[in-house]
């Protein structure tokens, strides 16, 4: 009896499954020798579950009797799966376009957060912003990173910085998260910045007695579903010892620690996402060798962030020291007001240019390894048999082209399919 099926892309120049034996992450010389497969096919089942990667003859035999909702001939064409986007800021009203113009005059980051710009600027606006508002803004700009590739994007809160506008945005994620065909993991943010008007000590003390508690009867009725805690720790905002009582009430409630570190100060932060546990820390621009070891050791994913440091003129993370130290190197975006890019191929791009990282590497950065720092390595990441059948097509024979056209994206992306379900059709978006 012939079996139905979802979809089969076949005779694909490449296909490129990132890794075939089940792995969490890539590290090393791991993520320099990834798996491709040449003139493949990929199947997908009725349940959006990959059921077959290999030689497309071989795929055509064992599949000849098969019936399939949807048939791709990627003749010419290369595969990969969907990009991961393991760091974003997506859901907040107003922009910050001006301060831009404060960057490049020669502000710093702090500069800004202390004459009332940054975080407190968009705070002012996402507080009095309606429900309704945020969900069609972050609709859109959940969009426009499905049509860079991105199929599973993590979302913070964090411009609410007290309960009901955390609740807020937190609703407003989870929402998207069922109304999107975009894969989404939610993380509470709540220790984004020092609101104003308290001390870093009271600021604590309503997010241990007041937010988290509130978090945690709203996941227990299953009114939200959120995945991730994070802290920003930094001078003049949470401190060490702040950010380790966050963080680990966050641990009790069953959340995964995924947070800001070291990014213009060395402040420790690896080493204490190493000792909590840490499943991801993002930055790291102000790493020490100590804390590269420590995050080595505990299998903590380091999260860089290419665009932040290249808009902020930071140093840039040490990327090659990580990766020679057995660091699982991932990437994001950061999007948010201070780091308007949805891209993941202008991600890759960066990492590679200016923090030295090959193409390989960059590409199990933005896959596989930032499936890992979102706890999703199992079901994403990479194209075997079981996973999600979440994919891109770029109209290329070689992969490497989607990082080398810079801002070329556009025209390689030929189509985008989230389980299977083909969401993006050439320039053509369906309908969320």
């Amino acid at each position: 009896m012939p079996t139905k099926c979802r979809l089969l892309v076949k005779n694909a120049s490449q296909v490129v499954v990132i890794c075939n034996n089940g792995e969490k992450y890539l590290t090393k010389n791991a993520m320099q020798n990834l798996c491709v497969v040449e003139n493949g096919s990929v199947v997908i089942g009725c349940d959006g579950v990959i059921k077959a990667v290999g030689p497309a003859d071989a795929i055509q035999a064992q599949y000849s009797e098969d019936l399939f909702e949807k048939v791709i001939d990627a003749t010419g064409m290369c595969v990969i799966p969907g990009l991961v986007d393991a760091h974003t800021h997506p859901v907040w009203a107003g922009d910050r376009v001006h301060e831009f113009a404060m960057k490049l005059a020669g502000a710093t980051y702090m500069d800004v957060h202390r004459a009332g710009g940054g975080i407190h600027f968009t705070v002012e606006r996402t507080r009095a912003a309606a429900a309704s508002d945020l969900l069609a803004s972050l609709t859109a700009k959940l969009g426009r990173m499905l049509r860079t590739g991105t199929t599973l994007v993590e979302c913070k809160s964090g411009y609410g910085l007290e309960l009901d506008t955390e609740v807020r945005m937190l609703e407003v994620i989870e929402a998207a998260r069922y109304s999107l065909p975009i894969n989404i993991s939610s993380t509470y943010c709540g220790a984004h910045a020092v609101p104003r008007g308290k001390t870093v000590a009271e600021a604590t003390q309503d997010i241990l007695q007041v937010q988290l508690p509130a978090l945690r009867r709203r996941m227990s009725s299953g009114e939200l579903r959120v995945d991730n805690i994070d802290v920003f720790c930094e001078r003049g905002v949470f401190d060490l010892d702040a950010t380790r009582a966050i963080l680990q009430a966050g641990k009790d409630m069953g959340l995964q620690i995924n947070f800001h570190g070291d990014e213009l100060h060395p402040m420790n932060s690896a080493q204490l996402g190493a000792e909590l546990g840490a499943l991801a820390i993002s930055h790291l621009e102000e790493v020490t060798a100590e804390g590269i070891a420590a995050m080595a050791t505990a299998k903590t994913a380091a999260v860089l962030l290419p665009t932040t440091a290249y808009i902020l003129r930071l140093p840039q993370p040490r990327a090659r020291d990580m990766l020679e130290a057995g660091v699982i190197v991932a990437l994001g975006s950061d999007f948010n007001p201070n780091a308007y890019c949805c891209s993941m191929p202008l991600v890759m791009h960066l990492a590679c240019v200016n923090m030295r990282l090959s193409m390989p590497e960059a590409l199990a950065a933005a896959t596989i390894n930032a499936a890992y720092a979102l706890g999703r390595s199992h079901t994403h990441g990479s194209l075997e048999v079981g996973k999600h059948g979440d994919l891109v097509l770029l109209n290329c024979r070689r992969w490497e082209h989607l990082i080398y056209q810079l801002g070329g994206h556009q025209e390689l992306i030929r189509c985008v399919a989230i389980k299977g379900n083909v969401v993006l059709d050439s320039d053509k978006t369906l309908d969320f």
